[in-house]
């Protein structure tokens, strides 16, 4: 089964099993993985699920759509390999991407 590694603010890592076709926030979610709320359930309506894409794995991402777009607008701590985590969906492809929780989402 593919992995994602998710980077804390602390620095800890913690590795996620993530089935295809599941997205990082629901695997996130299942595993209780602190900083990934998904207060919307995964709808990209609130930008709860908020993660920093390692740039060489963001390279390999869709480009995100309007509506993931116009709420990254408004997340703290806004990069540009920033998505949200309930939009990016596991492929074999993607086996060990990394993604950072910023710091802002522990305080939600």
């Amino acid at each position: 089964m593919p992995v994602a590694i998710f980077e804390l603010p602390d620095g800890a890592e913690q590795v996620l099993d993530v089935p295809d076709d599941w997205s990082l926030m629901e695997a996130a979610r299942r595993d209780g993985l602190e900083g990934i709320v998904a207060e919307c359930g995964g709808g990209a309506i609130c930008g709860t699920c908020h993660v920093q894409v390692d740039a060489d794995w963001h390279a390999r991402l869709e480009p995100p759509g309007m509506a993931e777009e116009a709420l990254l607008e408004v997340v703290p701590e806004r990069c540009p390999t920033s998505r949200l985590s309930c939009q990016v969906i596991m492929t074999p492809e993607l086996d060990g991407i990394r993604v950072r929780v910023p710091s802002s989402q522990l305080e939600l």
